[in-house]
């Protein structure tokens, strides 16, 4: 029976996604990206004999052919096999030489044609063909007369030539398995960047023949061969991806200082021998280690700059890392750099006072300078988190701006290259519809105000100025624009497992795909939310795991009933803007907890939402689908009392009660005759609770100083019930 309540409860949601717009049978099909210009025709052709490939020019290359191999694999998955007997539909591909493929110069147009004679394909390289053959797959539509291929004239290229994702595997590593399904969710979105953050305080993930002790000690028996890093790069590039690597310096640099603490700033390096050592000895007296370790901030500790060993070393590991990645890019880090670690070392600060550094800063732009040219010697093209831009480097190196938008508008002014990452940071659990308005030319889309600014200035102190907005930073101008390369969705790792890195990416990442290659003009948030449910099915479709790894994680928390925690977390969102990081307070035991599950983006809360503005607006045709939902998040909370065994469950369980009783009062609402005074005046109350819910981590600063719902959960079907609550009569 419970299996059958929830059944009909995804059947509601289902319905509610159909009602709001999203027929299977639409005319013109989903697509994201959004090219630059389509037209349909309204039509489809039959795929029951699904495709045949005719090479227009000349014999294609290996990598085409495995392009197409996957094409087919991909099609069958979303059309399902070719019936015996049926008619191939001809796909006749065009392709020409592009010497700059896997470049930022490479050639990526193509234009496609599908009609009754057929489709064709013409590219201006292999990458035109990927990003073709992508588009290709969403004009697969299931109507009620078979399979067909949406008729369609399509003439597309990127709005920007930078398009990626950064994936953090240092806080906690992910597979190789798991790497290489985001470069396939990367493909079929023309995403064609992933930077991937390969060390920093928790973790070296690259095995080094060179420095052993890297892997030994800071990989903590966790990173990849250098032949698995090989296999993965030529996976990414059979898919038109980039692998831009990084190793941070000077900073975020613990698991390489415990491997080689020699060449470290301060002393003992924290979590070696001799540290721990120092721990017995400060409490000997009575306490235990673990109390030296309480507020320790694994991402401090820094390289002492002023050692010439500490430039050799990165030059020797640069070289070996550089040859295992082909691309010309090469990110440094160079973010975050505790000032403390320098000036409390008196021989640094000696050094600093005997050449003329007046601060920490100035000592690390005369270091970030030495990288450059490390890295330069080698062949590669230096990129670093903005406060390189600080230094005085070579304009043709990248700067990625993630402190704030302004960032934007000063490197550019500087002549820098930059790839924008501030507004895209995924793992602020914002949803797609907050990363979808920012745009990468906007240098006032994200950041603090100057009010929040400093109001956390009393006491974060003048760092805070960084993140801060500047009013007065004008608009890019056309030069400026022409240096901006496009951006990227960081995620880090610090609450995210192997298993929570394909939701937590995706569908997210599907919605910042389109910013970073679709024109600007469109921003229609409505049509986003509407389409992404679509791309988001062909993902997990052809291969992306995150659905079935959420149902794996809600079966291993309950397993003896997995309704009512699904039905939780398909209501709920998590807390934002790193209010789930001050929640985690207890190591990886967030992990295993409701707000791991629950996602940004919820589409049966999309779906429940949508259903109770037309029902508010007095379209009464949805109100069976809405009572059926609104009957099962009632009905939920005294089942989640029954499956709510371990502490991280239980802390939801108020959630749950509040979850159930506005269900109950969204109920009331839609009856007639029933709405006293006394009624207004709970419902109010209700909805105000949960809206300052939301107030207490909408910002950074309000998360730093609001108290937070223990779960981290948020109660996300709150617009409908206000919509409810305020239509009633």
């Amino acid at each position: 029976m419970k299996r059958t309540r929830y059944a009909m409860f995804l059947s509601c949601a289902a319905m509610a996604l159909m009602l709001g717009g999203a027929s299977p049978a639409r005319a013109a099909p989903d697509l994201m990206p959004m090219p630059q210009s389509a037209t349909f025709d309204g039509g489809g052709v039959p795929l029951a004999g699904g495709v045949q490939v005719v090479w227009e020019s000349g014999k294609p290359t290996p990598l085409l052919k495995r392009a197409l191999a996957r094409f087919q694999t991909r099609l069958n998955q979303l059309a399902g096999p070719s019936a015996a007997g049926g008619a191939p539909l001809a796909l006749h591909i065009r392709v020409g030489r592009d010497p700059e493929y896997l470049t930022v110069h490479e050639h990526e147009h193509y234009t496609l044609n599908a009609g009754a004679d057929g489709v064709t394909l013409t590219a201006d390289g292999p990458a035109g063909v990927l990003r073709g053959l992508a588009t290709l797959l969403q004009l697969v539509q299931h109507t009620p007369q078979g399979v067909t291929l949406a008729d369609a004239h399509i003439d597309d290229a990127p709005r920007f030539v930078w398009r990626g994702l950064m994936l953090d595997v240092s806080r906690h590593f992910v597979s190789v398995e798991t790497v290489k399904r985001q470069l396939d969710a990367m493909e079929l979105t023309k995403l064609n960047v992933l930077h991937w953050h390969l060390s920093d305080g928790t973790g070296f993930r690259v095995e080094s023949h060179r420095y052993p002790k890297l892997q030994e000690i800071g990989g903590h028996h966790q990173y990849y061969t250098q032949a698995q890093i090989r296999e993965i790069v030529a996976y990414a590039a059979d898919r038109g991806i980039r692998i831009v690597p990084e190793f941070d310096i000077p900073g975020h640099a613990l698991s390489v200082l415990q491997a080689y603490p020699e060449l470290a700033a301060q002393q003992p390096v924290p979590l070696t021998k001799e540290w721990l050592k120092t721990c017995q000895t400060a409490f000997s007296g009575g306490g235990s280690t673990t109390s030296c370790s309480q507020h320790l901030n694994l991402n401090n500790p820094a390289f002492d700059p002023t050692r010439p060993d500490v430039l050799r070393f990165a030059a020797g590991l640069y070289a070996e890392m550089g040859a295992l990645f082909p691309d010309r890019y090469f990110h440094s880090g160079g973010d975050e750099v505790v000032s403390k670690q320098w000036t409390t070392n008196p021989k640094i600060a000696a050094y600093m006072k005997a050449h003329g550094y007046a601060d920490a800063p100035a000592l690390q732009a005369a270091f970030t300078a030495e990288v450059e040219k490390v890295l330069a010697h080698q062949g590669k093209i230096m990129m670093g988190w903005d406060e390189v831009s600080e230094a005085p480097i070579p304009k043709d190196v990248v700067v990625e701006a993630w402190r704030g938008s302004k960032w934007i508008g000063s490197a550019t002014r500087a002549g820098h290259p930059v790839v924008v990452s501030s507004g895209y940071y995924l793992d602020l659990l914002r949803p797609a519809a907050e990363h979808y308005a920012v745009d990468p030319f906007d240098v006032q889309a994200d950041g603090l105000s100057p009010e929040e600014g400093a109001k956390a200035r009393a006491k974060a102190g003048p760092m805070i100025d960084a993140f801060t907005l500047d009013p007065n930073e004008p608009p890019l101008d056309d030069a400026q624009k022409k240096l901006v390369l496009g951006g990227e969705a960081p995620l880090w790792a610090e609450i995210v497992s192997d298993e929570m890195t394909d939701a937590r990416l995706w569908p997210r990442s599907i919605a910042i795909a389109e910013r970073y290659w679709s024109s600007e003009g469109v921003r229609d948030v409505a049509d986003m939310e509407r389409r992404l449910p679509t791309i988001q099915a062909e993902l997990e479709a052809t291969g992306l795991e995150a659905s079935r790894n959420r149902a794996r994680m809600v079966a291993r928390m309950t397993p003896g009933n997995i309704e009512p925690l699904t039905v939780l977390t398909d209501a709920t969102v998590p807390v934002q803007n790193y209010a789930m990081n001050r929640l985690a307070k207890n190591g990886d035991e967030m992990l295993d907890a409701p707000g791991a599950i629950a996602q940004p983006d919820s589409f049966s809360v999309m779906a429940f939402n949508r259903l109770a503005s037309r029902y508010a607006a007095g379209d009464l045709s949805v109100a069976a689908p809405l009572r059926a939902m609104l009957n099962v998040y009632a009905a939920n909370a005294s089942a989640y009392q029954v499956v709510a065994t371990t502490p991280q469950l239980q802390a939801a369980i108020p959630v749950s009660q509040q979850l159930s009783a506005l269900a109950l009062t969204g109920l009331e609402a839609m009856e007639k005759g029933h709405h006293n005074k006394a009624w207004r005046v709970k419902a109010a109350q209700q909805i105000a609770q949960q809206q300052a819910v939301f107030a207490a981590c909408a910002t950074h600063v309000a998360s730093l100083k609001s108290t937070l719902p223990p779960s981290g959960l948020m109660i996300a079907i709150l617009p409908g019930i206000e919509a409810l609550v305020n239509a009633s009569k």
